[in-house]
């Protein structure tokens, strides 16, 4: 599964990282300047705020609580 997402501040990156680092399947952040796993603190620091992103979840996976609680922190496209 694949949603658009924006990170609002550098602040956010570290409570997304949080979040995602408690789930057990993979989880992917996708941009122009990269792609990296959300899981890791220095991956998500070398992504661009300002560009578009796409979180990237494995098909099948229920997401739905992942996303529920990635709101605060997350502009959901």
């Amino acid at each position: 599964m694949i949603r658009s997402i924006r990170i609002k501040d550098v602040g956010s990156i570290e409570k997304v990282n949080a979040i995602v680092s408690r789930y057990p399947f993979d989880i992917w952040i996708h941009s122009k300047s990269g792609l990296a796993d959300a899981k890791s603190i220095l991956g998500l620091y070398a992504l661009k705020l300002n560009e578009p992103m796409f979180l990237v979840v494995p098909d099948g996976t229920d997401s739905k609580r992942l996303f529920e609680e990635l709101e605060p922190y997350v502009e959901l496209g």
